[in-house]
């Protein structure tokens, strides 16, 4: 293979890439969204600077991807904090978990999602809307919206999905350090809501090692929603070097 053919591949591995190297359509892309309040100190030791928190408030989230260009259906599950940037307002993506490698990997390699291997799920039971996440045979996060329960305004329901996402994306050089170290920002534009919903909800977080989601407890839970949507993924843009910034302080 020649140089210039190792390039244009650019993937890892260059004869079986897992992923299409382009933007990604969702077709039928589902949310289940918590949003509870918890212990600002917890908050503060998650997010980095120069992100800022205004109210310790965190998004904990289940989404089943009913179609997916170069991926299949797959479900994630995370948490996510609104922050400010600057004069900003967005959320910072802290954690994901997904039961999709090649979702993985382009997650992690095209952008800057903190995405892992795990075992979430989404579903209705007995009049609700149920939301779970499971590290092996641990259940960590379990989530329950009553069902369909009070239309949400689509235009809400829009800025909520809409809405700045800022994330760290590192890259590691070979000797131990860092190659790359950016706070980056997307942000979908190409989106349309087909079903917006809000109502009661629950959250429950177990503790786990190797996924700390009640590391952020749950003091109140404030609000609920579950929307339909198609959206296309926006590529991410750096906004912060914080090496550079490390290399003028020195």
């Amino acid at each position: 293979m020649r140089p210039d053919q190792v390039v244009r591949h650019a993937t890892t591995p260059l004869t079986a890439p897992v992923y299409p190297p382009r933007a990604t359509r969702f077709t039928d892309r589902e949310y289940l969204n918590v949003v509870y309040r918890t212990d600002p100190e917890a908050l503060r030791t998650v997010v980095p600077e120069p992100l800022e928190i205004d109210e310790p408030l965190v998004r904990f989230e289940v989404m089943k991807m009913g179609e997916v260009d170069g991926f299949g259906p797959y479900v994630e599950a995370g948490q996510v904090v609104p922050v400010r940037y600057r004069d900003e307002e967005g959320e910072y993506l802290h954690a994901m978990y997904l039961d999709n490698f090649a979702a993985t990997a382009a997650g992690r390699e095209l952008s800057a999602y903190p995405k892992v291997m795990g075992s979430p799920r989404l579903f209705t039971e007995a009049g609700a809307l149920v939301g779970t996440l499971d590290h092996g045979n641990q259940r960590v996060a379990t989530a329950t919206m009553a069902y369909k329960w009070q239309p949400l305004d689509p235009a809400e329901a829009r800025e909520q999905i809409t809405v700045p996402t800022y994330g760290v994306k590192i890259v590691p050089d070979y000797t131990g350090g860092l190659r790359v170290c950016d706070l980056v920002r997307t942000r979908i534009t190409d989106v349309t809501v087909k079903e917006a919903w809000t109502g009661p909800a629950r959250l429950q977080l177990s503790a786990h090692v190797m996924a700390p989601l009640a590391d952020l407890p749950v003091l109140e839970v404030v609000s609920a929603s579950h929307i339909l949507t198609d959206l296309t993924l926006a590529p991410a843009v750096p906004v912060h070097d914080y090496l550079a910034e490390r290399r003028s302080a020195a």
